[in-house]
């Protein structure tokens, strides 16, 4: 950064922003400039704990150094061939992904939305050329309140009227259901034959994390066994260590047949994400339908390698795992007397608080402003929740002091 700009403070910024981008987002007004492991810092110096993680995209925290390196040495030999030639890293990356999670074959893309764009695809094609639905008559069922994206294609299955509304004419080929609904799903597999796949977050993440029935998971993905449609899932969020194990699919013994990940698949350190099927499902795919120019670069593949690498060697998720069950004990006591908060729900540390409010009230952005200004940044979802989401590689001493931050933060809040 040069010396001019070092004089600039977050407004400077924040109006820069205003000026000359588009308007589609709505920030808390911080500025950040920094981060390293489980904080940030903004333009002004100021010091935060991260508890969003760029939404589980920094699960290894920020600038992790085996990540960093990873990309510094491949950024110095090659970056980018297209998928016009081969290169040395694409099949490596490949191989190794395939076996950590368990697949066959693997289809790299760039962004999370992307990714569920290409499974949908395989989905579709899967279900024409090998269960047989007739040519455009096909269906996948998704859930009402689910998040995958923002494409036309993912809009028009939203039931957000803020993701979806005068984005139309909307796609077909969509049947919603409720989420953690085995009733409303049976019905849909009865009464059409012509579904090819259930499209299924584990935790409805930006709904507000949502956290379905036990037994749900594991009991949808043998309805869709039962009616040959393929259970889809969409672990951009829920994935690489996020909910206390490596999948929140693996808290059920549930294996997808189309695996989605995203997000700290590259630990937040470059766009990286995949569709992973097995051979059966994924030979669907040939020359020519599906793509993508910096699908499977040399740099995103380096990366990806690396930021499994340390969610495995670090025992990340065994880390989520802890302290989600710490953090949950500690705020539900503090909830038990509070007239502020409704409850907490969540797996490891993918973790919501319910304010008591209307969705429509500016409470928890107020919370919010609050949190920031005692060194903890956090956001809204849906009105009235706030989301709790950390970098995992979070200590216990740490997530105690952010306990402390929050409750001293809610406590200025109660009536």
């Amino acid at each position: 950064m040069s010396t001019t700009e070092t004089t600039k403070n977050s407004q400077y910024y924040i109006d820069l922003e205003n000026q000359h981008g588009a308007h589609n987002y709505h920030p808390l007004p911080v500025v950040l400039d920094k981060g390293e492991g489980v904080f940030v810092w903004d333009v002004e110096g100021k010091k935060y704990y991260d508890f969003l993680s760029a939404y589980s995209a920094v699960n290894q925290g920020h600038s992790h150094p085996k990540i960093v390196n990873a990309l510094i040495k491949q950024a110095q030999t090659l970056t980018l061939t297209s998928r016009a030639f081969h290169n040395n890293v694409l099949g490596r990356y490949e191989k190794f992904t395939c076996e950590y999670f368990g697949y066959d074959k693997l289809l790299p893309m760039n962004s999370g939305a992307e990714a569920v764009e290409a499974a949908l695809k395989i989905c579709r094609k899967w279900g024409y050329e090998i269960k047989g639905i007739p040519e455009n008559k096909g269906k996948i069922i998704v859930c009402n309140k689910n998040f995958h994206g923002r494409t036309t294609t993912i809009v028009s299955f939203s039931s957000d009227s803020s993701a979806n509304k005068n984005f139309g004419p909307y796609s077909s080929g969509f049947i919603n259901i409720d989420y953690n609904d085995l009733n409303a799903l049976e019905t849909a597999l009865k009464s059409n034959s012509n579904v090819s796949g259930f499209l299924v977050e584990p935790i409805q993440g930006e709904a507000g994390v949502y956290v379905p029935d036990e037994g749900y998971l594991a009991k949808a993905k043998a309805l869709c066994e039962q009616y040959n449609v393929l259970f889809i899932a969409d672990e951009i969020q829920t994935g690489i260590g996020r909910t206390g194990k490596l999948l929140a699919v693996d808290h059920e013994g549930v294996k997808p047949d189309i695996l989605i990940l995203g997000k700290a698949l590259s630990g937040g350190m470059y766009p990286v994400s995949a569709a992973l099927a097995n051979n059966e499902i994924m030979k669907v795919m040939t020359p020519g339908t599906h793509g993508s120019t910096f699908g499977g670069n040399p740099l995103g593949a380096a990366v990806a390698i690396a930021a499994l690498e340390v969610i495995r060697d670090e025992r990340l998720a065994e880390n989520a795992e802890k302290l989600g069950n710490l953090f949950r004990n500690e705020l539900g006591n503090y909830i038990e007397t509070s007239q502020i908060v409704k409850l907490i729900r969540g797996k490891g540390l993918l973790n919501a608080i319910v304010i008591n409010d209307t969705q429509d009230s500016d409470t928890a952005w107020n919370i919010c402003l609050a949190l920031r200004d005692n060194g903890l940044l956090a956001k809204p979802t849906h009105g009235n929740i706030i989301r709790f989401a950390p970098p995992l590689v979070m200590n216990e001493e740490q997530l105690l002091d952010c306990i402390s931050i929050i409750i001293k933060t809610l406590k200025q809040f109660e009536v």
